[in-house]
């Protein structure tokens, strides 16, 4: 199969250049690049279609660019909303590095057709305004940047020159690597399309090419909303800002009407087992096998399979399902942190109380009913006594405890 179709099949073409000249383009061996903006710390789970997408186009056959933005993540890509603020060029010469790190595993770093990072900042940043303006700026029409949808909606409430002509430096980055590294190929999320064609015209207009390009579809949420740190709902590929824990869950708990879609997307099972995982999640919703299966997938892609073994034993021994004991101390700390973690400094209160003011009881009384009817836990040993405290030895990494109202509601408790 041509990696077109499999990327048809999967959901993941939006727009594309002409679509019978790509598909042939495909079939030979294509250098290709996707860029990446270091305006936060760390890539997140938006992205992680563009990262996806680029290893299923490796192991196709074909060479991957990398770009980590280090000159245009100074400058960043105009919003529908607002202006964005500048980060230093230190601050973003670390988010460069950080980012680099995070695409890395990815993709090979070996054989014909191995991988390269690059960055933007190489060519951008020793190239004078006047060398720009004349070589470049030269190429563009003022009102074809106008028609913009997303320039359009700021005319109304401000755009500055600087956001404005962002579409100018990426443009030239397709140009750039299309003259040193003969790249052919360029794809990005659908918001980027105008600048992508862009890039392809001014290849054109520059007598070079012919190149290609095409976009993937946003990740959004079953209500249609996109994901991202703007929005304020990414979930970080670095783990010091999500833990693996908390990733896991995030796709653990993928909507059912969106899990199929998340599978197509960013799995590298084929199709017959992904149709086969949409029709259990049809037949038996409860059963959560796709989203399990999406969560594992995803999670030892990104954090290695230690992290998710961990992860998955988390999620079982916090409902006693498995040993607390056998988990360390941070993947506990970001499974309580999750469930809700109270602190408590100073002489530990007594079990009834900590359920009171983890809010797994809404009174004292209510606290004391739970473990005289036998649905109290603390560490999946069931509490008998609700004046009880927890000394050192009760405590997990001597500081942690999970309580457990029923079958199904879980709080935290750290001791100090």
């Amino acid at each position: 199969m041509n990696i077109l179709d499999d990327l048809r099949w999967r959901g993941l073409l939006h727009d594309s250049t002409d679509p019978d000249a790509l598909h042939e383009h495909l079939n030979g061996r294509v250098t290709f690049y996707v860029g990446f903006d270091p305006t936060a710390p760390s890539l997140h789970v938006g992205h992680l279609t563009q990262v996806i997408t680029a290893r299923r186009l490796q192991l196709a056959g074909h060479r991957p660019l990398l770009l980590v933005g280090g000159a245009t993540g100074q400058i960043g890509d105009p919003r529908e909303t607002s202006e964005r603020s500048l980060n230093s060029p230190e601050v973003v010469a670390g988010w460069v590095e950080n980012i680099r790190n995070q695409v890395a595993p990815f993709v090979t770093y070996d054989g014909d057709n191995a991988a390269q990072v690059v960055n933007n900042l190489d060519w951008t940043g020793p190239t004078s305004a006047i060398d720009f303006l004349r070589d470049v700026g030269k190429h563009f029409s003022v009102n074809r940047m106008l028609a913009r949808e997303v320039v359009k909606a700021r005319l109304e409430t401000g755009i500055s020159f600087t956001e404005f002509a962002y579409q100018l430096l990426q443009s030239n980055d397709f140009y750039e690597l299309h003259r040193r590294h003969g790249c052919t190929l360029q794809f990005g999320g659908s918001d980027q399309w105008g600048n992508i064609t862009a890039g392809v015209d001014f290849i054109r207009r520059k007598g070079a090419g012919p190149v290609h390009a095409f976009s993937t579809p946003l990740v959004t949420t079953a209500d249609g909303a996109k994901i991202g740190k703007s929005e304020g709902n990414g979930t970080w590929l670095d783990r010091e800002l999500t833990s693996p824990y908390a990733f896991y869950q995030h796709w653990f708990n993928t909507d059912d009407k969106m899990v199929g879609l998340y599978l197509r997307r960013f799995s590298f099972r084929g199709h017959e087992e992904i149709e086969d995982l949409e029709k259990q999640t049809a037949d038996r919703p409860a059963a959560r096998a796709a989203q399990r299966a999406l969560a594992e997938e995803l999670t030892a892609l990104v954090h290695g399979r230690e992290e998710l073994d961990q992860a998955v034993a988390a999620s079982q021994a916090l409902f006693g399902r498995a040993e607390l004991a056998d988990l360390n101390a941070s993947t506990l700390a970001a499974a309580l942190s999750e469930a809700g973690l109270t602190t408590v400094e100073g002489e530990t209160p007594s079990v009834a109380a900590l359920f009171k003011e983890s809010g797994l009881a809404k009174s004292l009384s209510d606290a004391r009913r739970a473990v005289a009817e036998g649905g109290a836990y603390v560490n999946n040993v069931r509490v008998t006594d609700p004046e009880a405290t927890l000394s050192g030895d009760g405590l997990l990494h001597g500081r942690y405890a999970v309580l457990r109202r029923g079958k199904r509601n879980i709080a935290g408790v750290e001791v100090r």
